[in-house]
């Protein structure tokens, strides 16, 4: 209750509303889901395609490539989703009936199996918060003290199989989000390589795909990461760097914002706006000069 009267008032200041009018009118926007449940992702989506101009992440690429970013539909807006989880399924009938042609980052080497992603594994908050801070062959170690390992085929599927994505391919866009999701700039060199080129080889071969961008897992990426996507063959790339984008924008450093995947209306628009996160940003350097 406390998080949604706060967010309630936040919508109220109608900063919001300003930014949206004002300051996204001539920006392209870009969101990131996971998780969400349909009936959610309904809501959501109907609010987005009232208040914003939905478009595809190839449309935005197009014109920036073009120098017509300026062109494209006033408060451009486009809707992506990390993993692949297998729930995106259900999404199909509601991104159908709002026409909306989102974006969904692949795993390439958990998707089409019964492999699971690293961080659902049963490791506890604070552990998953730890490994995301070591390389990432300690990170391994660490998994495989909780029975984890990257290529180990559980009971269950926790990504979308093949036949899914095969099922989707005429209303979503897949793309890259690597092959396990590990830290890129945790990993060696030859490692992240492999996660970025792999993955984009593996998508195109197995399902059919066109890859032209990739999601770095987690949003981290550095010069290697950025140079090694573009060495690879991608068109873009994409941190959740917080901001909006424009046709001066580095195609390899796209910025976008996250979404709650269970967040009422009133906490969507505040985040879609930016103005959530530049509060969180601009008390957290507070606090850290405290």
């Amino acid at each position: 209750m406390i998080r949604k009267l706060l967010f309630i008032l936040l919508r109220l200041t109608l900063i919001p509303f300003f930014i949206r009018e004002v300051i996204q009118r001539k920006r392209t926007t870009i969101l990131v889901y996971h998780d969400i449940k349909p009936e959610i992702a309904d809501t959501h989506f109907e609010i987005l395609k009232s208040k914003y101009s939905i478009i595809s992440l190839r449309d935005y690429v197009n014109a920036k490539k073009l120098g017509k970013v300026d062109r494209l539909p006033p408060k451009s807006l486009i809707i992506t989703f990390d993993d692949g989880y297998k729930s995106n399924y259900k999404l199909k009938p509601i991104l159908e009936k709002y026409s909306i042609l989102s974006t969904i980052f692949l795993c390439s080497a958990i998707v089409g199996t019964n492999r699971h992603f690293w961080f659902e594994h049963s490791i506890g908050n604070d552990t998953c918060e730890y490994v995301k801070n070591i390389s990432d062959k300690k990170r391994l170690q660490i998994l495989r003290k909780f029975g984890f390992e990257e290529r180990k085929e559980f009971n269950d599927r926790q990504a979308l199989s093949k036949n899914e994505i095969e099922e989707m391919k005429d209303i979503v866009d897949f793309q890259s989000h690597t092959m396990f999701h590990p830290l890129l700039p945790k990993c060696s060199a030859e490692r992240a390589l492999k996660e970025i080129s792999q993955s984009k080889k593996d998508l195109e071969h197995k399902y059919g795909l066109r890859i032209y961008a990739l999601s770095y897992p987690n949003g981290d990426c550095s010069d290697r990461e950025t140079s090694i996507a573009q060495k690879t063959g991608y068109e873009c790339a994409i941190t959740v760097d917080l901001g909006f984008n424009s046709q001066h924008t580095d195609l390899f450093r796209l910025k976008r914002i996250c979404i709650k995947d269970d967040g009422d209306v009133n906490e969507l628009l505040v985040k879609t706006s930016g103005f959530w996160g530049y509060i969180k940003g601009n008390l957290l350097c507070k606090v850290a000069l405290m």
